[in-house]
């Protein structure tokens, strides 16, 4: 898996509203030069990063979306047990979403999460559904692993607080559905050995790797991003004007991509891989 030639990170937001402050996106190249930030002091729409994808990814990239790309499905063998509308794939997850929350602006996915029968399997701000499950809810296989190694993996289905990824993973799965067919996205589709391609990364991976401890993943400062970009035979980074939490987590990740994409290993983490591929997908780095 050493084909790529540029190396892009993308760190996601969930929130409401045309633009998001949250989105952050980051590309670096073949080679020890440092990532850069694309459009630099801009605040991206999610519709934006889905045309930039669609019209001006460099060829031959290796694509990181902080996103989830799905829900859990094999600890119930289904992603919304007892609803008669629980889709049998990832897919066909990205297609649901889609059709119940099309109408909802700027990619977001209130609607589905509003849904009288949908509703119910989520942890919102005023209730906990009942299908939700009961305390950090309920865990991909690949989010169980991320325990495993180190991580503070939160639900899906978790749309409260700091940890609401529940809003994020909707919001992208709405971005994967518009992407399907146009590049292809691991391990949903098989690694063609050209072109471009789209993975699931968590941040927080990379900060681990660059040396960061557990629940102190965030770097605020150049001086320590340099640090960390060392790590992965990074080169130093041009400054930025202002540094926030989601540019240096796309930075970094950017260039852990570049370090990182190459081992074999990472591209065929667990023997339960083949089983959840087409359901739950995978978080790259996690083994």
């Amino acid at each position: 898996m050493s084909r790529f030639q540029h190396f892009v990170a993308i760190d996601w937001s969930g929130a409401v509203g045309p633009r998001q402050p949250g989105i952050a996106m980051a590309l670096c190249h073949e080679g020890k030069a440092a990532p850069a930030l694309v459009r630099p002091g801009h605040v991206w729409s999610r519709q934006e990063i889905l045309d930039w994808l669609l019209t001006d990814l460099p060829q031959d990239s290796l694509v990181g979306l902080d996103i989830g790309a799905s829900f859990a499905f094999a600890d119930k063998g289904a992603f919304f047990p007892g609803w008669d509308r629980s889709p049998p794939d990832a897919r066909a997850l990205w297609t649901l979403v889609e059709e119940i929350s099309a109408d909802d602006p700027h990619l977001a996915a209130t609607s589905f999460v509003n849904h009288p029968v949908a509703r119910a399997y989520f942890r919102h701000h005023a209730e906990e559904g009942a299908q939700f499950g009961g305390g950090r809810g309920r865990l991909r296989v690949a989010e169980v692993a991320q325990g495993e190694q180190g991580l503070n993996p939160y639900s899906n289905f978790n749309l409260v607080g700091a940890a609401q990824v529940g809003k994020s993973t909707l919001t992208g799965i709405r971005v994967l559905h518009r992407l399907n067919g146009h590049i292809p996205i691991w391990p949903f589709d098989a690694d063609p050995d050209h072109g471009s391609m789209i993975v699931e990364i968590y941040t927080s991976l990379a900060a681990r790797e660059a040396g960061k401890r557990k629940g102190q993943t965030k770097v605020w400062t150049g001086e320590e991003l340099d640090r960390c970009l060392a790590r992965f035979g990074c080169e130093a980074h041009v400054p930025l004007a202002r540094y926030s939490d989601h540019q240096t987590d796309a930075l970094l990740t950017s260039a852990w991509l570049r370090h990182a994409h190459a081992c074999p290993q990472l591209w065929a983490p667990r023997e339960r891989l083949p089983d959840i591929m087409r359901t739950e997908g995978w978080t790259f780095g996690v083994l």
